[in-house]
């Protein structure tokens, strides 16, 4: 079973027998299209074989699904896939799912293994994994050495991704340490998603998205919702892993 996750920044593609990855693979969504990808009556055509990938049963979920269908594959909704993955990954059943990917931010209340309520902000990149990058680019550093900083963070109240970097810029005038900015984009960014987190609240919060490996940021969120904080162990393949489960659960039915 071959899942793939269309994402808006990255394209993320799970190979599995069973229970078991046995090949994956992350790209660049633009350099994917251009270099895997080509039109065949409407849809869009994946060259597997070149890709590295044996010829499977396909299920296709994400971002792009909104103006891209995948010759030959079973399309899910993305949520429906970032739950799947979750539960499997986790082997929990109830929980908070906090995706965090490279354009938005999905908040799901997870209950008996189902979605029973979600929230997601889609209008604004500030809550997502082009923020992060935005900032860390700004600062100088990378994402790896951003995601350590939470201690003494400094207040920054822009609410945009990109025209937080003026903000940034003149606290770096002020005479604030990296550390402390670092610490800064940080909380800010918690504070984003902080509502949505309080209004479909649980016990335990399960993080998945390329922004989950922001390790600051797990601790931050542990810290300020008093709620154990799990990162999933491959957060950024979440929602390929999902489709891959919901493709075996479909042909075992």
């Amino acid at each position: 079973m071959i899942g793939i996750d269309l994402g808006s920044r990255s394209i993320k593609i799970v190979q599995m027998t069973g229970d078991s990855i046995v090949h994956h693979a992350v790209y660049d969504t633009i350099t994917f299209y251009r270099k895997y990808g080509s039109t065949a009556k409407g849809s869009l055509k994946i060259n597997f074989d070149e890709l590295g990938f044996e010829q499977d049963q396909l299920v296709a979920t994400g971002y792009g699904k909104i103006a891209v269908q995948v010759e030959g594959a079973v399309h899910i909704p993305e949520i429906q896939a970032h739950v799947r993955g979750a539960v499997f990954q986790s082997a929990l059943d109830d929980f908070t799912l906090l995706d965090i990917g490279g354009q938005d931010t999905k908040v799901v209340l997870v209950r008996d293994a189902r979605e029973v309520d979600f929230m997601t902000n889609d209008r604004c990149a500030a809550s997502s994994g082009r923020y992060m990058e935005n900032m860390a680019a700004v600062l100088g550093i990378s994402l790896d050495e951003l995601s350590s900083y939470s201690e003494e963070a400094v207040e920054l109240s822009s609410t945009c991704a990109i025209f937080g970097e003026t903000e940034i810029i003149a606290r770096i005038v002020e005479g604030n340490t990296t550390a402390s900015l670092a610490a800064g984009v940080n909380y800010a960014l918690y504070k984003r998603f902080s509502t949505m987190l309080r209004k479909l609240s649980s016990k335990i919060i399960v993080l998945s998205g390329g922004g989950a490996m922001n390790s600051a940021l797990q601790l931050i969120i542990s810290r300020e919702t008093g709620r154990e904080v799990y990162r999933l162990a491959e957060p950024q393949l979440n929602g390929a892993i999902g489709s891959c489960i919901f493709g075996s659960n479909m042909v075992h039915e």
